[in-house]
């Protein structure tokens, strides 16, 4: 295989994985609205876009985008900034069980236990850095494995017998023109 198909098979799986991170991310930011909203937490557009933005540093954008709701919270009641907690914790199960294996799944066909499993055991194999290119790494792995499945293994050849680009398979120990003998 050539570099260049090389290059365009890693990078399309590169591209998928990132617009389905975009998708994750918007999804992830009008979670963040609808229930900011709903609890009455000011400037909650503003910590829904902040939260869409923080989505795309892989696991720690998520908490980092709790901090300035749970002080603009803090600042209205502490029943609203324990109802902020709540909700964080209910957007990080819903975005890490639900929606971005979903999300991932239809991007970049990685499996949805794949999707699940190996950032697990790549944090555990590579620490923070296994962890911080699990889902990339995943990406380009099955966008090679489906690029596999879709060829088949060994080159069409022509059955002895049959004729080839205008002549007849010839046996070196036999008559021109007559097919191999099996051995």
């Amino acid at each position: 295989m050539r570099f260049s198909r090389h290059v365009h098979i890693t990078g399309t799986a590169l591209k998928q994985w990132f617009i389905g991170q975009c998708y994750d991310s918007a999804c992830v930011g009008l979670l963040w609205w609808g229930g900011l909203t709903l609890l009455q937490v000011p400037f909650a557009i503003f910590w829904a876009l902040l939260a869409t933005l923080f989505q795309f540093i892989p696991h720690f954008g998520p908490p980092l985008s709790i901090i300035g709701p749970l002080i603009a919270a803090a600042f209205v009641s502490w029943e609203t900034a324990l109802y902020v907690l709540i909700l964080y914790g209910a957007i990080v199960l819903i975005d890490g069980l639900l929606l971005q294996p979903i999300i991932m799944r239809r991007q970049t066909r990685v499996p949805i236990w794949a999707s699940l499993f190996v950032p697990i055991l790549l944090s555990l194999l590579l620490g923070f850095w296994g962890l911080l290119l699990a889902a990339p790494v995943l990406a380009i792995v099955f966008a090679y494995r489906s690029m596999a499945k879709s060829k088949p293994a060994f080159p069409q050849q022509t059955p002895p017998g049959q004729v080839i680009t205008g002549g007849r398979l010839v046996d070196p120990g036999g008559s021109a023109g007559s097919a191999p003998r099996p051995e």
